[in-house]
């Protein structure tokens, strides 16, 4: 009788190996399903993230009345590697000193250019600039200045209230995140910059 015992809880005990080697093995394959589709998608966001665009959000009031705090934006990042930055274009920029949060700021001065600001105006190259987006004069004074090479001169569109080369002096190109390219929000803004 002992006999007929052993081989029934052998055999008992073998089912239930299999069951724990099927969930074992359920285990393991949802976990393969999670690296195979996650971990991809990961390295592509990262990719993006990094080296092409990113989200970015207004803060402040620098740039009214064509740019709002809280209003979100894309940025592009890879323009620049391949040609520089052009008067007018709205870029993101790290701040100098390198503190955290970058600033947004529009293109006015290139390398070579005379920058001066007098009587409310900005003079590039002894020509007053014609500035359509601007609904202020441009504050301050600056001396006839001239932009470094690999160097911009930045302005915020609301000169009354505007952290900007006026007060930090020039942007190296390395500190040009990348270029303001679309408004995704708020939904009634959506457009390119």
């Amino acid at each position: 009788m002992d006999d007929n015992l052993s081989p029934n809880v052998a055999k008992t005990s073998t089912e239930g190996s299999d069951d724990t080697t099927k969930g074992s093995s359920t285990v393991k394959s949802w976990l393969r399903e999670m690296v195979e589709s996650v971990l991809p998608a990961l390295v592509i966001v990262l990719v993006v993230n990094v080296f092409l665009a990113q989200a970015t959000r207004v803060e402040g009031q620098s740039m009214e009345p064509n740019l709002h705090n809280n209003e979100r934006l894309i940025v592009e990042k890879i323009s620049y590697r391949f040609r520089s930055p052009s008067r007018g274009d709205i870029v993101v920029l790290r701040r100098p000193y390198r503190s955290s949060e970058p600033l947004i700021k529009r293109v006015v001065g290139m390398p070579g250019d005379t920058v001066e600001v007098k009587n409310g105006q900005v003079f590039i190259n002894g020509e007053a600039l014609n500035e359509p987006y601007l609904d202020q004069p441009t504050w301050g004074a600056i001396a006839l200045t001239v932009v470094p090479e690999e160097h911009v001169f930045v302005l915020g569109d609301n000169r009354r209230a505007s952290n900007d080369s006026r007060a930090f002096g020039f942007v190296s190109y390395n500190d040009i995140i990348g270029r303001a390219w679309v408004r995704y929000w708020p939904p009634q803004e959506i457009g390119v910059l």
